[in-house]
């Protein structure tokens, strides 16, 4: 049996400039989905995946982040004197535990790998996740806690992984698999934003991870990847070799990319659909839209 995952560090130190003008005071990981900040979504597969720790590496301009997740007794009260139970509860799901958060600045935008690199000292010699909330992740069992069941068999590092439209490799990081069965698969290579020429493959890294702590120690180099960052990617294709490995994991559900307009459009669609007080009157809207649409055409 391979050691709890119980810490996740979430990269929130981003511009969230494809979001601008809103991002201008607002940041990207408050801004709902239906009526749950991004970030919610995040808390909430952590939580399901058993994780009891969770750090944030944050920059200027995100204390309404930090906001978020600390009480609120004047709304608390009026909800309760207005007999809401229901909102309460709501509220109450986005409390956390003194201590149970920690907050870390990154001073630059170095990158992906340098992110996580500031949050080696609350890691320690243990494994951590790390989880990207512009990923947003529909499935029946959450993403992350496909993986840490996985994760108890395998040890070593676990990415998450979905196949892609050739044409986007360049987007991504790329893994080479041995070939076989299963979702966790052993990986042989891991490749950078990759031409679609130069990709081993099609099957795609997105943004939730299992790392062992060595991943911190191949990242105390800052040495500098594709698009002259510390690329995360690079100091995880280093543990390839190890004795434990690297193991892509092909998770049930369906991703949406909530760093791009179009993505988080979708993914307010499809979970707009999926809530069942919301989804007669949004589908018989998007019916009705459609029609004129086409009748206009």
């Amino acid at each position: 049996m391979n050691q709890r995952v119980t810490k996740a560090v979430f990269p929130v130190a981003g511009l969230g400039t494809r979001f601008l003008p809103a991002t201008k005071s607002v940041p990207k990981e408050i801004m709902t989905l239906v009526d749950q900040p991004l970030i919610q979504y995040a808390i909430d597969e952590a939580r399901a995946a058993g994780i009891e720790e969770f750090i944030f590496v944050t920059a200027r301009g995100k204390s309404a982040l930090e906001d978020y997740f600390d009480h609120s007794p004047e709304l608390e009260a009026r909800l309760a004197e207005d007999g809401k139970d229901k909102l309460l509860e709501v509220l109450k799901s986005t409390y956390m535990p003194s201590g149970a958060i920690a907050y870390i600045r990154q001073h630059q935008a170095l990158g992906l790998g340098h992110a996580v690199w500031c949050a080696r000292n609350l890691i320690g010699d243990e494994p951590f996740a790390v989880i990207l909330p512009d990923d947003v992740i529909a499935a029946e069992k959450p993403c992350l806690q496909q993986m840490v069941e996985a994760h108890r068999e395998t040890g070593g590092c676990m990415v998450a992984a979905m196949e892609v439209p050739n044409e986007r490799t360049s987007s991504y990081g790329v893994l080479d698999v041995e070939p076989g069965s299963g979702n966790a698969m052993k990986v042989r290579g891991m490749v950078e934003k990759p031409k679609p020429a130069d990709a081993p493959s099609n099957l795609a890294v997105i943004g939730r991870y299992i790392l062992s702590p060595e991943v911190m120690k191949h990242l105390d180099s800052g040495e500098k990847g594709a698009g002259g960052e510390i690329q995360l990617t690079d100091a995880i294709a280093k543990e390839i070799e190890g004795p434990r490995g690297v193991y892509g994991y092909r998770f049930a559900g369906e991703r949406y990319d909530c760093g791009s307009k179009a993505g988080f459009l979708q993914a307010t669609v499809a979970f707009g659909l999926a809530r069942e007080e919301l989804r007669d009157e949004f589908s018989q809207y998007l019916q009705e839209m459609m029609a004129f649409r086409s009748a206009a055409q």
